[in-house]
C-alpha cells in the first residue's frame, strides 16, 4: 500500500509541471521548452531522492506506476480543462497517438528512474 500512495504522490507532483503552464509560472524559465525540460529534471530528482531516502522496495515498479499515475492525470486533466480554458478539447484525448505516445513516454521515464534510483539503492545497501 505504501508503494501505491508514493505512485500517486509522485503523480501528482509530476502534475505541477502542465498547471505552471496553464498559470503562466514556466515563463520564469524564460521560455517554455527550457522550464519544461528544468521542471521534468527537478522532479525526476525529487523521485528518485525520495525513493532512495524512504529504501522503497521496487523503486522501477513505485518510479513507472508513477509516469503512468501523471499519464493518468494530464490526459484528464487537459480533457477537463482544455475545453474550459480553449473552448475546445486538445491533449491526448484528442489524439489517439497523442494518448498512446503520452503513457509511453512517461512509462519510460518512470523506468528511467527507477533503475537510476535502484542502483542508488543497491550501492546504499551494500
Amino acid at each position: 500500500m505504501q508503494n501505491k500512495n508514493f505512485m500517486l504522490i509522485f503523480g501528482l507532483l509530476a502534475f505541477t509541471r502542465p498547471l505552471m503552464k496553464i498559470v503562466g509560472l514556466i515563463q520564469v524559465f524564460d521560455n517554455e521548452a527550457v522550464g519544461s525540460i528544468v521542471m521534468t529534471l527537478l522532479i525526476s530528482f525529487v523521485w528518485i531522492v525520495i525513493t532512495v531516502k524512504k529504501d522503497l522496495e521496487n523503486p522501477v515498479q513505485v518510479l513507472v506506476g508513477a509516469g503512468v499515475c501523471y499519464a493518468i492525470l494530464v490526459t484528464i486533466g487537459s480533457g477537463t480543462l482544455s475545453p474550459l480554458l480553449d473552448g475546445r478539447l486538445q491533449g491526448p484525448l484528442s489524439h489517439p497517438v497523442a494518448f498512446i505516445s503520452v503513457f509511453f513516454t512517461n512509462f519510460i521515464w518512470g523506468f528511467i528512474t527507477g533503475n537510476i534510483a535502484a542502483m542508488l539503492l543497491s550501492k546504499k545497501n551494500k
